[in-house]
């Protein structure tokens, strides 16, 4: 774990007369209680053994930011939140090799146990005793982090920061996808929801072969994103859903009961169906979804995290390669590019501003 001055008390001149112009302090965005985030001078990470300091390049707002800064809370406060994020190698701890100061990184969040029956079989995302950045440690609303080395990937030569820092929902996309059995060329795709984990699982149909992909979204904005992405069908949520758009693999990214039953009963004759957005309330499923489930036989996934074996797997060598290649668009769905010292109003209006339209929020610490 990074070494800190204090657990999470700001760091005043009179800690430090001597240093504190130097390099043992950092601006972070810390959060408090839910609502309450505020951009404080704290203790810059110390790197330990195994660990390497990044100096952070660029960190995206996931939308599971948006519950736990602004009503829920972390596991821990006050905490540094930010968990979607690339960064430059700046000191190497002891017994770290292959890596380079300078180097450009991206970091999987999760810190799985390695000791549980889920890791034991490789299955890292339903680690039963896992630390998180972000949530359960200081994460990268931040200047610096520590990260520990098994958590990096050295980013291919020449690949955007933002990118690097976006290998997180994409590769959730692609597990998700992957959950549902992949698709096959000449499949029908569809998504629901698309914000910028349903982005990514446009692309990846399309890039799998998928002959079409149909996305259905409450905002005509993010439809338009979606065209953007390859969507060859878009369409307002509550709408009629013709059975000529019956789809092959649906991927919910919504989390709503509606698109729920909708995802169901979108589903063409022995499909499947994969859920990544996360209900808040009961989700009661329709007579009717319920029914077209059982007589087209067809299949329900859940999908959680991104992770594989070995750690962190293919879903994020895979995605941090088509990323960097360019193969998988990314700029497009960037709606705001801000500094850190932004953070806490523009988390201020996303809990005020309800037609406040933003796809992905992308800091530079």
């Amino acid at each position: 774990m990074p070494l800190l001055l204090d657990e999470r008390r700001p760091i005043t001149a009179g800690d430090c007369p001597v240093a504190f112009k130097g390099s043992i302090y950092m601006r972070a965005a810390v959060l408090h209680t839910p609502g309450d985030i505020r951009l404080e001078d704290v203790a810059k990470p110390v790197t330990g053994p195994g660990e390497v300091l990044l100096r952070v390049a660029a960190v995206g707002v996931c939308g599971s930011d948006l519950p736990r800064m602004l009503i829920k809370g972390a596991h821990k406060m006050p905490i540094i939140c930010g968990h979607e994020f690339s960064g430059h190698i700046e000191e190497i701890g002891a017994g770290v090799s292959g890596f380079a100061k300078g180097d450009l990184v991206t970091v999987p969040p999760m810190l799985p146990c390695g000791t549980c029956d889920q890791c034991a079989t490789g299955n890292f995302s339903r680690c039963r005793d896992y630390d998180y950045f972000g949530s359960r440690r200081d994460g990268a609303y931040a200047e610096w982090v520590c990260a520990p080395v098994e958590n990096l990937l050295k980013a291919p030569e020449g690949c955007d920061p933002r990118a690097a820092a976006m290998v997180d929902p994409a590769s959730i996309a692609l597990h998700a996808i992957w959950k549902a059995g992949g698709v096959r060329m000449g499949d029908r795709g569809a998504v629901i929801g698309c914000g910028p984990i349903g982005l990514f699982a446009i692309q990846w149909m399309l890039l799998m072969g998928a002959r079409e992909v149909v996305a259905i979204d409450v905002s005509e904005d993010k439809l338009e994103l979606a065209r953007q992405a390859g969507a060859t069908h878009t369409l307002l949520s509550g709408a009629d859903l013709p059975k000529t758009l019956l789809s092959d693999v649906i991927v919910e990214a919504a989390g709503h009961p509606s698109s729920i039953n909708a995802a169901v009963k979108l589903a063409a004759p022995g499909g499947h169906v994969v859920f990544i957005g996360i209900p808040v309330g009961e989700v009661p499923l329709s007579n009717a979804a319920f029914q077209h489930f059982l007589r087209q036989e067809v299949s329900l996934h859940g999908s959680w995290n991104s992770f594989g074996a070995p750690y962190p797997g293919a879903q994020w060598t895979v995605t941090l390669d088509k990323l960097a290649s360019g193969a998988l668009k990314w700029e497009f769905m960037i709606t705001h590019e801000l500094g850190l010292e932004e953070l806490p109003g523009i988390f201020e209006r996303l809990r005020t501003d309800r037609g406040f339209f933003f796809s992905k929020i992308m800091f530079r610490p």
